[in-house]
């Protein structure tokens, strides 16, 4: 049986871009229940509860016993996967009707937020992955959870407030855009789909407004929805954008950004299947379904690629290819 001190020592050494696994499967969850697949989301959403509890495990051994590394870590855009994975948990504990829980966990995320927001902005740089866009990300999933909790509590200061982060997330999103590296597009090891993730989840965060107090009729209606489809045209831009650079050069070996991908896939589906009801293209919802079996399959995919990346080298193998060498050698 492994000890307490060997497992906090696991829950220690992962690293923060481990969130996005929380991230994909919390979103895969919440495409799940929109479609009617209540046990597959259930399931789906098990298994981002128990990651965020191991994530959170490490990220308060790191913070209480090895404040270097916590630091460090708190510097790159990843950090804030604390956050968005986070609000996507809280997002969907909302849709299943736990409002208390989703409440805490807005709160959680929302003291989070500014701290590692502003540590990353601080050390931005020219060129950056991916991850960059998670400013953006982790800004519109406070948006999509405020939203979510204002609609349901009819809290007009809650719903200002989601207003307030949905204009900033945008704003990230630009600056984020003018740090990317594009040419992460060709190379790029997972994260880079992150690009077209953030808007998907900048257009669920507009959807998500107009049900409530700040988005409920005459002109902010209208904006909102116009932000919602523009938004989500341009996500599926990048989808395409993106699948024809994954089939041009194709990425087989497994990397933890891999889970960066699953999650804008799960989040574009998810964003066209929300705002079809609440925009009235009722168009969105079959193509939100279709996406929504992609994302599925690339969750399975990465997942069997993880545990590929797991097994361990079977004994004698080495030995079985050194004589092949030794006879080349002569």
């Amino acid at each position: 049986m492994r000890s307490p001190s060997l497992l906090r020592g696991r829950w220690a050494t992962l690293p923060p871009a481990a969130g996005g696994a929380v991230m994909a499967a919390g979103i895969l969850s919440s495409g799940l229940e929109l479609t009617g697949r209540h046990l597959l989301s259930l399931a789906a959403l098990a298994l981002s509860a128990l990651l965020w509890l191991v994530l959170a495990a490490g990220f308060t051994t790191r913070l209480a016993g090895d404040r270097g590394r916590f630091r460090a870590e708190a510097d790159t855009p990843a950090a804030l996967t604390a956050v968005a994975a986070t609000a996507v948990l809280g997002a969907r504990l909302s849709q299943l009707g736990r409002q208390g829980a989703a409440a805490a966990l807005l709160v959680l995320a929302a003291l989070l937020w500014p701290g590692l927001l502003g540590s990353v902005l601080r050390h931005w740089r020219r060129r950056m992955r991916g991850v960059v866009f998670l400013v953006c990300v982790a800004t519109q999933g406070l948006a999509v959870l405020a939203a979510a909790l204002a609609a349901v509590h009819r809290l007009g200061w809650l719903a200002g407030a989601a207003l307030a982060w949905f204009c900033l997330g945008v704003l990230l999103y630009g600056l984020a855009l003018r740090h990317f590296d594009v040419r992460e597009v060709r190379r790029g090891a997972g994260d880079h789909w992150v690009a077209g993730g953030a808007l998907a989840i900048t257009a669920l965060a507009a959807a998500r407004l107009m049900g409530t107090s700040v988005g409920a009729g005459g002109a902010a209606h209208t904006a909102l929805r116009a932000a919602t489809l523009a938004a989500l045209a341009l996500s599926l831009v990048w989808y395409a954008v993106l699948l024809a650079a994954e089939v041009r050069s194709p990425r087989h070996r497994y990397d933890i950004r891999r889970w960066s991908t699953v999650f804008p896939l799960g989040m574009t589906a998810t964003a066209c299947l929300t705002a079809a009801p609440a925009t009235g293209v009722g168009a969105l919802r079959p193509l939100g379904e279709v996406l929504l079996w992609v994302a599925v399959a690339a969750w399975a995919l990465t997942c069997a690629a993880f545990l590929r990346s797991r097994r361990p080298a079977r004994p004698g193998a080495a030995r079985r290819r050194l004589p092949g060498r030794r006879a080349r050698a002569r």
